[in-house]
């Protein structure tokens, strides 16, 4: 028996030698690799992790302890350590783990977190409970470098600092190469900084040194001069911060005193360490953003590239933006760190000086866009509806406001599948509409969501145009920059009695229904402005009326038509059928799909339902 298969919890890590340790350290990588190869997932960030994972529970006492990982993205090594090891076949399976920390799942996942920047925020907050309680439980927040360019970590390390709570921030740096200075010779400092002699000893001597303010504040320069020869702290000493490393994230040897060092420490702490992605699987080594998020492969073979019938919705955005850059030189496109995810590859490689990939940071993304707008530039956000959501103010007060032409091609819309919750975009249509000056558009197929992206891109004023993840019906694509009728839909199949409005992807799922039903279905392809003349004509027409979306019901699409049958004054029965007023978990899209009652067969027993 394996030693990894004798750990059942943190508590079994106390036991074993630091040789025994790093043992359970290429068994769990081994592991991991094993098993997202038979269920897909994040690749690259675990493998990077699985030592300072062992490390961690190795040395703080979870789950009274906290760990807080940012994003969440890199947490397999964890869920395998804390009792979860025989569950992983089912990660991001329906009905199984989550690939994200969940509360409900585990008590030692102490925070959700699907969206970056979030960990030193919910760190602060627990270690100022934990002070408040008169509780001696440490709380430990991991964030990576990536993170570190969102506003949000910044304003909690701010935070943080002024408070003085027991706090420890790892950062863990895999962007940049192991540099000379993180050795032996830097790992021995660090853990001599960490120490109790060193901060007792500098702690006593603030205090003396305090009552000579001009030898307290030479004293003050020296430390930081000798630390700033081999460390890069400056910034987070500034914050209030005890700055140490960076050490080798891999070398147990030194992370394990360190972190026993800085336990035993009061006030904030912020350990720098330095790590690998895709550490010990050279494929994803040598490439770790193929392998950030994969589907199943062999590991003796890698990733190997599927051969698509036809387009994601996200390559025809991709396919659009490049023809669009090429037809006007005002385009210019902008992305939160997800060039890859949102299609903008080709466009970086084409137009390199209209290209502009800004950081996990969305507030900024926004609000650098309405710049670019108040002086004749044509921006496009490629952005996830998920993480629309983190700049909303920015989008209501530095775009909406002001009518600028910034176009937001929202990918994700709707249910993601095995990302789960965190990554749903379940909610864009109902914070979208109720901003002045937007447009909405809701594509149901490929060739809608390209022509749609002109129409809005020749608006004059905000516009957002979104559509889900994966491939579409096949529609064929028209090979030139065909706009739509502004607010205008299309009605799609002519029946009796009852009209089926739908917004976007659900339109192939509810037109199957209809044609078992007998009834009229409408491609309203815009949420605002709503097309009220076809809306009339249907009203008019038909005994019954059904919006359908893949969106929150509440204040979505099908609220619109509610509030514009009630302007008009017309009233007839209206029946609303979306996602539910509930998060909905992750699993396969199209059991999914079927769960939440918008495939065409859960669409049929619903309008059957209400006869």
């Amino acid at each position: 028996m394996s030693l990894l298969e004798n750990i059942a919890s943190p508590s079994d890590l106390k036991t074993l030698s630091r040789t025994q340790l790093k043992e359970v350290a290429d068994e769990l990588r081994q592991y991991i690799l094993e098993s997202v190869a038979r269920t897909g997932g994040h690749l690259a960030s675990n493998l990077g992790v699985v030592e300072l994972t062992v490390a961690l529970h190795r040395v703080f006492d979870t789950p009274e302890d906290r760990i807080v990982w940012d994003v969440g993205h890199q947490t397999y090594a964890h869920k395998i350590l804390t009792g979860r090891r025989e569950r992983m076949h089912s990660l991001r399976q329906t009905d199984g783990l989550s690939g994200f920390p969940k509360r409900e799942e585990s008590p030692y996942d102490a925070f959700v977190a699907g969206h970056s920047s979030t960990s030193i925020s919910a760190a602060l907050g627990m270690a100022v409970a934990a002070r408040l309680k008169g509780e001696e439980r440490r709380v430990v927040a991991v964030i990576g470098d990536g993170a570190m360019t969102a506003g949000m970590a910044f304003e909690a390390l701010n935070n943080a600092g002024a408070m003085d709570a027991n706090l420890l921030v790892i950062l863990n740096d895999n962007d940049m190469s192991i540099s000379a200075n993180v050795g032996a010779l830097n790992s021995y400092l660090t853990k001599l900084l960490s120490g109790r002699f060193y901060n007792n000893l500098r702690s006593r001597g603030e205090k003396i040194l305090a009552t000579l303010p001009p030898i307290h504040e030479l004293a003050k320069r020296a430390e930081e001069h000798l630390k700033g020869m081999v460390t890069p702290g400056t910034l987070f000493e500034e914050f209030g911060f005890n700055y140490l490393g960076p050490i080798d994230g891999h070398d147990l040897d030194a992370l394990i005193p360190t972190l026993s060092n800085i336990r035993a420490l009061q006030g904030p702490q912020f350990l720098h360490v330095v790590t690998r992605k895709g550490k010990g699987y050279d494929l994803a080594e040598a490439n770790p953003c193929l392998y950030h998020g994969v589907g199943k492969f062999e590991v003796e073979k890698g990733v190997m590239p599927k051969a698509s019938v036809r387009p994601t919705y996200t390559e025809v955005f991709g396919q659009w933006l490049c023809d669009m850059a090429e037809a006007d030189t005002r385009l210019v496109g902008i992305t939160p760190a997800m060039s890859e995810g949102s299609g903008l590859i080709e466009f970086s490689k084409r137009f390199p000086e209209r290209y502009f990939d800004v950081g996990i940071a969305e507030q900024h993304a926004l609000t650098f866009a309405a710049g670019l707008a108040c002086e004749g530039q044509k921006p496009v956000v490629a952005i996830y509806s998920t993480f629309l959501q983190r700049a909303y103010d920015q989008l209501i007060h530095d775009v909406a406001l002001q009518n600028l032409p910034v176009l937001l091609a929202i990918d994700r819309a709707g249910l993601v599948g095995a990302d789960g919750p965190t990554h749903a975009g379940a909610f864009d249509l109902s914070f979208l509409r109720c901003i002045p000056n937007m447009l909405i558009a809701t594509p149901s197929d490929e060739n809608e969501c390209r022509c749609l992206l002109t129409t809005a891109y020749r608006h004059d004023g905000p516009s957002a145009v979104r559509y889900p993840r994966g491939m579409g019906p096949g529609a064929a694509l028209s090979p030139t920059l065909e706009a739509f009728p502004m607010g205008r839909g299309v009605l799609r199949r002519t029946g009796a009695h009852t009209a089926l409005l739908v917004f976007g992807a659900p339109l192939h799922a509810a037109l199957q229904a209809a044609d078992a039903l007998d009834m009229s279905v409408a491609d309203m392809r815009f949420v605002k402005p709503l097309d009220r003349e076809l809306l009339q004509q249907l009203a008019l027409h038909h005994t019954r009326l059904v919006t359908i979306e893949e969106n929150a019901i509440m204040g979505g699409a099908g609220a619109a038509v509610a509030e514009a049958l009630a302007e008009m004054g017309i009233t007839l029965p209206l029946l609303h059928l979306g996602l539910p007023d509930r998060f909905v978990e992750h699993g396969d899209p199209a059991l999914l799909m079927a769960r939440v009652g918008l495939d065409a067969t859960g669409i049929e027993r619903s309008l059957r339902a209400w006869d």
